[in-house]
């Protein structure tokens, strides 16, 4: 149950993100600094997704899933802040 929960909100989150990086490309917001940040934390969430795995705290399929997620936001995250950085530079 506990597990479920913890699928269900990363989810959630993980929908909630994308759909701010969408309304913040239709706003044409220049937010790199805010982007960054959130790279920042992926790039930290996918350093204790593993070591939660590493550990034996998750199973590998729970460590892949979560890092699949955890890994398309940071694409996305990185792709954002280059477009952004575009925008400015225009």
């Amino acid at each position: 149950m506990k597990e479920n929960k913890l699928m269900e909100l990363s989810m959630d989150f993980s929908v909630d993100i994308i759909n701010l990086v969408k309304h913040l490309k239709s706003s044409h917001e220049s937010v790199i600094s805010k982007l960054e940040i959130a790279l920042k934390e992926a790039s930290e969430t996918g350093y204790w997704l593993e070591l939660l795995y590493r550990t034996k705290y998750i199973d590998e399929p729970s460590f892949k899933s979560f890092s699949s997620k955890c890994s398309s936001l940071r694409v996305m995250l990185i792709s954002s802040c280059k477009t952004a950085k575009q925008n400015l530079d225009k």
